[in-house]
């Protein structure tokens, strides 16, 4: 995977003013181009597309402060259409139009190349199994709620929050199947993992396939599949999301193993009452690499 997110930078730099297909990419290093872009935003701290563009927008400066070049030559070298489009963008970046920076030399926010390098770590063994599990349903309350990466997501608090009390006991009276107890699931994220990104949550358990859903309940057809189950123990969020964090880290770059499309499910197996600390399992859809 290291070597792979490697040749990804490399790529970039190769076609940096043009628009490239990511899944040809991950076909070239023998991955897929969810689970390369989901590496890479886990990784990196950002997604693909925005090191693209930082990049982009680092090297366009160096051509404007050089002064060799009027702006639109400069905009259309590096893939806009104008000098509009291409201001924008700079402004976004630099915080600072191409014009003003001519002139004064800055300001500049500059972004290295990327280049990942393997780190031994590891002292801490990973809680992990494996299981192949059939096709199952998973029922409840959804949402669409904003991604949030670290902390409690008041979304998501505010969701759970609004559902009558009874409910809990009853969504746990219709789970059938593992994984087990009230479940937090994340479906249809960005695979980029933007930060402010729109996903579905749903509050809820999982059923077997051909169990029928109550009509006040959404659903969500999971196919069948591998699943890599990691549990964690600790202070809540925290522990889950250094555990979450730690799969991109050092599991998948050291496991024959890659994500595939499919729902993130956190399964609360233990808690304090004020949700202090927790015992989780973290099921991600997973597939040979």
């Amino acid at each position: 995977m290291i070597s792979a997110l490697n040749r990804l930078v490399d790529l970039v730099e190769e076609h940096i003013a043009e628009e490239f297909d990511v899944r040809g990419v991950a076909a070239e290093v023998g991955t897929t181009g969810y689970h390369l872009r989901r590496m890479f935003s886990s990784l990196a701290g950002m997604p693909l597309s925005e090191y693209v563009r930082r990049r982009r927008m680092t090297l366009a400066a160096a051509d404007v402060v050089r002064g060799e070049d009027d702006l639109l030559t400069i905009a259309v070298r590096h893939g806009y259409g104008s000098t509009e489009a291409f201001g924008r963008a700079f402004r976004a970046v630099h915080g600072a139009g191409p014009g003003e920076v001519r002139r004064e030399g800055g300001p500049l926010r500059t972004q290295p190349q990327l280049r990942f390098h393997l780190t031994v770590e590891g002292s801490v063994p990973m809680d992990t199994r494996l299981i192949d599990r059939p096709a199952f349903r998973l029922i409840g309350h959804a949402a669409r709620v904003l991604l949030i990466h670290h902390g409690v997501n008041p979304h998501i608090q505010e969701h759970i929050t609004a559902l009558p009390p009874e409910e809990h006991p009853r969504l746990k009276a219709l789970g059938d199947t593992e994984p087990g107890g009230l479940l937090q699931v994340s479906d249809d994220v960005d695979p980029d993992g933007r930060e402010g990104t729109e996903l579905t949550y749903l509050h809820g358990v999982a059923v077997s396939r051909d169990t029928p859903a109550p009509e006040d309940l959404d659903a969500i057809e999971v196919p069948a599949g591998k699943w890599a189950v990691f549990r964690t123990a600790g202070p809540h969020p925290q522990a889950l999301q250094t555990t979450w964090a730690a799969t991109a880290t050092e599991w998948f770059p050291s496991n024959p193993w890659r994500l595939r499309p499919g729902p993130s499910i956190v399964a609360v197996l233990e808690r304090a009452d004020d949700f202090s600390t927790a015992s989780c399992e973290l099921w991600l859809p997973v597939e040979p690499a």
